[in-house]
């Protein structure tokens, strides 16, 4: 493996919002700790934030800064030492024949497409149904980071979309969406071995999931890829096995 130069940790301005209901578990409050949106970013530094359990929302760098409550845990994976599961591969052998394009990250109308109907279905009522063109933008993609598009087709057909950073010496996937009705064909499951993959062939250390809450059905999966690590008490704890359910 080659090495790759670490960027050092930086004192940057942090601040935290005041506490607001949670988007994960209905039944707690939330707070956010945010880089100063004035602060001068590039992927360099961001892999040094990432590195201490940051992550992104467009511009926007934050990790949780809870009263009471660390249920939201940065989740990476050891690209290098991954071994694909029987059901990792039953995912790759159902969706064979789908190919994979990297496009830059500007706006698509297709693409678009895709997520208002992703996020219209698996977001009903929410602050990000309905998106517009500009919501959209802001959301997914950054003024100062290198980001980019996959795209999975198959025949032509675009079937689903993982938007990643690429940093210093890892792949950080943003957000991936997808065509509602296909969701038996496992097409998350598909794009996170996929960016394994890719890490792999860039030969980075670790592919970034964002936060994992046991506690949220809708981010479980993301234990399932093993062996991972997760960010704890300020440090990398790496985990062999799936968790027990």
């Amino acid at each position: 493996m080659k090495p790759h130069t670490r960027p050092p940790k930086l004192p940057l301005p942090i601040y935290a919002t005041g506490e607001h209901d949670c988007a994960y578990l209905p039944d707690r409050k939330a707070r956010t700790l945010f880089v100063d949106p004035r602060q001068p970013l590039d992927s360099s530094i961001y892999t040094s934030l990432v590195e201490q359990g940051f992550r992104r929302s467009g511009d926007y760098v934050y990790r949780p800064g809870c009263h009471g409550c660390s249920a939201c845990i940065s989740l990476r994976i050891p690209v290098q030492e991954f071994r694909l599961s029987r059901r990792h591969k039953r995912c790759l052998k159902a969706n064979r024949a789908v190919t994979v394009h990297e496009r830059t990250a500007v706006f698509r109308a297709e693409q678009f497409e895709l997520y208002r109907r992703y996020i219209n279905e698996r977001h009903v009522g929410s602050q990000m149904a309905d998106p517009t063109p500009q919501q959209y933008l802001e959301f997914l993609t950054t003024s100062w980071g290198d980001c980019v598009f996959y795209e999975f087709r198959e025949k032509g057909e675009l079937l689903a979309v993982s938007v990643v950073d690429i940093l210093s010496n890892a792949l950080s996937a943003v957000y991936t969406f997808y065509q509602p009705s296909l969701s038996k064909r496992s097409l998350g499951t598909l794009a996170i071995v996929w960016l394994i993959g890719e890490a792999q062939r860039r030969d980075f250390d670790y592919l970034y999931l964002g936060y994992w809450i046991a506690e949220s059905d809708k981010m479980r999966y993301k234990a399932d890829f093993v062996p991972h690590e997760i960010y704890v008490d300020n440090r990398w704890q790496r985990i062999a096995q799936q968790p027990s359910r």
